[in-house]
């Protein structure tokens, strides 16, 4: 008889988590309908996901849930979430904990970028609802099948782009799309970050594996390499087989509001000029420009992003000096900037136009707070904003910029196919190899 594998279960466990669904809900295990208490799981318990265990076990309004599983690969830097949650199993292997806990309804994803598809996926087809952290993948293609797979399984899912529920934010996007600035053509984003190494060639020096680090989990689906000083528990940002360097870290925040705003989709171009990229990290400043086409009655739009340093031109907006992190949309009639990293800040120049502008009525919905937002979504109330079918599309389509920084080339993109017509060398960034038993 043969041995049942890990990929028999998940296609068994994800068969039994469709049949369960009802009426926007997931039942618990004897078709219980969940009480006001989730059970949750927490994926990467250090670091931000000490805020988010911590956020997820009660939230902005004060909903109370069971925060029953942590899984992290060093128990010595999620040592915080084990002493907050002490009636909490602990794991080291999110797969084994997921095979395990099968009461759990929900799970938070706080690990670095590039296991955050394979987390989410396989929580996903057990029917778990997910919390997934900014950036919602590291691949494009990744961000394509995690949105699939949302779409198919119908849980509630939300990336960690947590201002998307600030009522400022919200309000906007309402005013953008109420026309205040005119129709906008033009969009500069820009970010502080890089805040760790980038644009170095070579790997740190080879040394022991800590006792508290289970190296080969921490690498999960990324080529395994011999641990150094330097990956982690942070600085895998600004390595191209973990993170996504300053784009992936702040574009999910600072470039939230245009897309909302906007209804932006596919690019038709990308160009990127930068500092010195190596095969191992990214640079340490560039300038990426999105080409996007027409959309229902809006015209089309460049969409320019900054960071390490670069800022857009002084000329769009004179007299005002630049904040370190921001994001301007130029409108036929006027600007909307914005002088912070998440949009929560924002003013409509000329000032002297604005000055009694009042704003249209409500439009979008008000929440009390992003985990709120999604624990609520989880017991049968409304999605929330950021979840993955807006939060998968603004993934795909930041990292894109990447591609371009990485081939050197302006690339003519086909969104639908997920290619760039004229450049068959960025067909090994959109989709990475896996190692084996970490594929989605």
């Amino acid at each position: 008889m043969r041995k049942a594998t890990r990929r028999d279960f998940i296609k068994r466990s994800a068969l039994a988590g469709a049949a369960i669904w009802a009426s926007g809900r997931i039942a618990r295990a004897g078709g219980t309908p969940p009480s006001e208490r989730l059970n949750i799981g927490i994926i990467g318990c250090g670091g931000k996901g000490e805020s988010d265990a911590a956020n997820s076990a009660k939230t902005e309004a004060g909903a109370e849930n069971n925060i029953v599983a942590l899984c992290d690969v060093d128990h010595e830097h999620a040592a915080k979430s084990f002493l907050s949650f002490p009636q909490a199993k602990r794991y080291h292997d999110y797969r084994k904990m997921l095979e395990v806990e099968t009461s759990l309804d929900a799970v938070t994803v706080s690990t670095p970028d590039h296991t955050h598809a394979s987390a989410t996926i396989m929580a996903m087809k057990l029917g778990k609802h997910v919390y997934c952290q900014k950036p919602l993948t590291h691949s494009v293609a990744e961000a394509r099948r995690v949105r699939q797979v949302a779409k198919e399984t119908g849980v509630v899912t939300q990336m960690g782009n947590q201002i998307t529920a600030h009522d400022a934010l919200r309000r906007g996007i309402e005013v953008i799309q109420a026309g205040a600035v005119g129709p906008v053509r033009e969009v500069h984003v820009w970010s502080n970050r890089p805040l760790w190494p980038q644009g170095k060639d070579g790997r740190p020096e080879t040394k022991p594996v800590p006792e508290h680090v289970k190296w080969d989990l921490w690498l999960g689906p990324a080529p395994w390499r011999p641990y150094g000083e330097g990956y982690c528990p942070f600085v895998w940002r600004g390595w191209w087989d973990f993170g996504t360097g300053a784009l992936g870290d702040m574009a999910c925040h600072t470039a939230n509001p245009p897309f909302l705003a906007l209804k932006l989709e596919y690019p038709t171009s990308i160009e990127a000029v930068s500092t010195r990229v190596t095969a191992e990290m990214p640079p340490t400043s560039s300038i990426i420009t999105f080409q996007f086409p027409a959309r229902e009655n809006l015209p089309p739009v460049k969409f320019v992003w900054y960071d390490g340093g670069m800022l857009p031109p002084q000329g769009i907006l004179p007299g005002v000096e630049y904040s370190e992190s921001g994001c301007l949309l130029v409108g036929d009639d006027g600007i909307f900037y914005s002088p912070d990293s998440h949009g929560v800040k924002w003013k409509l120049y000329p000032e002297e136009k604005f000055a009694d502008y009042k704003g249209p009525a409500p439009t979008l919905p008000r929440v009390s707070g992003h985990h709120h937002e999604w624990v609520t979504a989880c017991k049968g109330g409304p999605q929330a904003m950021s979840n993955f079918d807006h939060a998968a599309l603004l993934t795909e389509t930041i990292l894109l910029g990447n591609l371009a920084v990485r081939t050197g080339q302006k690339l003519e993109w086909d969104g639908p196919k997920m290619k760039a017509t004229n450049c068959p060398a960025a067909d090994q960034y959109v989709q990475r190899e896996y190692r084996e038993g970490w594929a989605v």
